[in-house]
């Protein structure tokens, strides 16, 4: 294998840029062909995620690794801690896991769909390594809050 191969396994996606997509009937969406890997389907965790006083705003997708990581630090944390344990509840029964079809779709289950109010359309925003999908006027909201807070968050890196 040359330098510049790559398998499935080291595959690195970025998730960057922002795309408005439709959902089907069955509640089907389209994941960019560029978040996808090469080798297909993958299974991908949704969490019904809170951004500012709304405690459901929008879906929170972790890739496999990403997913690895966040049930690696819940493992970590004590049990005995009452804020670790209502995390764990909270993420336990706000996630759920999906795979990609063949066509590159993930069908949003019906709770969380409604939780995140995505009925026919919905914004999905890359954030490096992980993604959102968002109700429009959601997002919309949401993308002013980001924009007041861009000044000192470009002071982070």
């Amino acid at each position: 294998m040359s330098e510049n191969a790559t398998n499935a396994a080291d595959e690195i996606i970025y998730y960057s840029s922002l795309y408005r997509h439709g959902l089907d009937e069955k509640r089907r969406l389209q994941i960019p062909s560029k978040w996808r890997p090469k080798q297909g389907e993958v299974e991908l965790t949704l969490i019904i995620w809170p951004k500012g006083t709304q405690q459901e705003a929008c879906l929170l997708v972790l890739p496999p690794e990403e997913w690895i990581t966040l049930v690696k630090k819940l493992k970590a944390m004590p049990f005995s801690d009452p804020k670790a344990e209502a995390l764990r509840r909270l993420l336990g029964k706000k996630s759920d896991r999906v795979t990609t079809d063949k066509a590159g779709r993930i069908c949003l289950p019906e709770n969380m769909a409604k939780a995140a109010s995505i009925d026919k359309e919905a914004v999905l925003v890359g954030l490096v390594d992980r993604f959102e999908i968002w109700n429009p006027d959601r997002y919309d909201s949401a993308s002013l809050i980001d924009e007041e807070l861009a000044p000192e968050a470009f002071k982070l890196i």
